[in-house]
């Protein structure tokens, strides 16, 4: 993967496991220099980090854990966690982030001729249900990658490499066997049919992703440049061509949105909601708001207070 480290990251690949929807976000490899800090954040989705090379530290929670060759870890959704390559060496990860969505039961794929259980599904659906099931409860710490789900990615690079017939089951098993393998891991302890994504959209779609995640953090133009992996220009520019406004004003309409809601519902002082929600202090909240409101937050509060019936 070497040559092309972030190539399948262009695929728009999806499909469905048992009961479970799963969507590729990320599939690639990368290189972190000495030293390299990747600060705390979080994802709504899951992340699969594997270290084929090098050393560092994987802060998961509050816990340091140190990372070696031949280690891996997952970060679940909501997981706060931060990521150092050791200042003296290199260190290199392979990284599969996945939406995973449980689905509505009570679909067959069936014509009538037969239902979905006589073709095998029903083993497939329990297999899905355990492995995800498993993977929600793992603990937040790394493990050996004694089932070699790295040698995964190889597999599924060198299928879109040469063009393999059958790309798409070769990814989905790939994927498959990477979630597999990693819960067993804790447990003893045109040169494809697919379709390319739209790169700025995707891009947009990721960015946007990570401000709702982390909205309520001292955000900039370049730390979210730097996890969707383009310039701060360019992101300024995506998001000219998607919302019609800067990347300043999306995230000040984040944090404006989740403040409304909190002013009406909440008890808390402005202080308390303008710092929880990220801005430095209330007088700059008081002037944010009544700029594009027309009011202060405590007039909205007044007009828009939902009192509890105990207040009531």
């Amino acid at each position: 993967m070497l040559e092309q480290p972030s190539a399948l990251d262009r695929l728009d690949l999806e499909f469905r496991w048992g009961n479970y929807g799963i969507r590729m976000l990320r599939f690639h490899h990368t290189s972190f220099p000495p030293g390299r800090i990747i600060n705390f954040h979080k994802h709504s989705d899951y992340e699969f980090h594997y270290i084929p090379r090098g050393k560092g530290t994987v802060v998961l929670g509050d816990i340091p854990y140190p990372l070696q060759e031949g280690m891996l870890y997952l970060t679940g959704p909501n997981l706060l966690h931060y990521q150092e390559a050791d200042p003296q060496e290199a260190m290199d990860e392979l990284c599969l982030h996945l939406d995973i969505v449980k689905l509505e039961p009570g679909y067959s794929p069936s014509n009538g001729a037969a239902s979905a259980e006589d073709w095998g599904m029903k083993w497939e659906i329990a297999e899905a249900e355990a492995c995800i099931q498993q993977l929600q409860s793992l603990p937040a710490r790394p493990a050996a990658d004694q089932y070699r789900a790295m040698d995964c990615f190889l597999t599924a690079y060198r299928a879109w490499y040469e063009n393999q017939p059958g790309l798409f089951t070769v990814l989905k098993q790939s994927i498959i066997q990477i979630l597999l393998r990693t819960a067993r891991s804790y447990a003893s302890v045109p040169q494809s049919d697919l379709p390319s994504r739209d790169m700025k959209h995707y891009r947009y779609q990721l960015a946007v992703q990570f401000i709702k995640d982390n909205y309520m953090e001292p955000l900039t133009l370049e730390v979210v440049a730097e996890r969707v992996q383009i310039s701060p220009r360019q992101l300024q520019r995506i998001f000219r061509d998607h919302t019609g406004s800067t990347f300043s004003e999306y995230i000040e309409q984040v944090r404006l949105t989740h403040i409304c809601s909190e002013l009406s519902l909440s008890t808390e002082t402005i202080d308390q909601i303008a710092f929880h929600n990220g801005f430095s202090s209330s007088n700059y909240l008081h002037y944010v708001f009544k700029k594009k409101f027309g009011m202060t937050p405590m007039q909205y509060r007044q007009q828009h207070r939902i009192l509890s019936p105990s207040t009531s």
